[in-house]
């Protein structure tokens, strides 16, 4: 199943994500893409279930901007995929960037990709 077709609709999933978290519609946007029973476990360690990763994005403060690099798509069988990433996202002022690589593994339900699992890891802040 992995073709270039697939890797594009993906990243283009990943994106509206990312466009979402920077302007602040994040809770809507993964409230329908996550499937139901689908996990996010974030670089802090915290594992959050669909309705909690919703909350929490209601209250989270927007990024400014992001980047995605280095994307590899992964087969998972019929009708799922994985994109593993390299994301790095500035939130407003002069805080540092979150660098970090992500993975999200996506199931086709009714033609639709949906987020079964989101996990991301924090690469260290380069040396000066």
């Amino acid at each position: 199943m992995v073709n270039q077709n697939v890797e594009a609709e993906l990243l283009a999933v990943e994106r509206r994500g990312w466009g979402s978290l920077c302007n602040g519609t994040g809770d809507g946007f993964y409230g329908e893409v996550m499937t139901d029973d689908a996990v996010m476990v974030l670089a802090n360690g915290e594992l959050m279930d669909r309705d909690t990763v919703v909350a929490a994005l209601k209250q989270a403060p927007p990024w400014r901007t992001y980047e995605i690099s280095d994307v590899r798509l992964i087969d998972l069988g019929a009708d799922s995929a994985a994109l593993v990433y390299v994301g790095r996202a500035y939130r407003e002022g002069s805080d540092p960037a979150f660098v970090g690589l992500m993975s999200s593994a996506y199931v086709r339900r009714d033609g639709t990709w949906r987020l079964a699992v989101y996990q991301q890891t924090q690469q260290p802040a380069a040396s000066a």
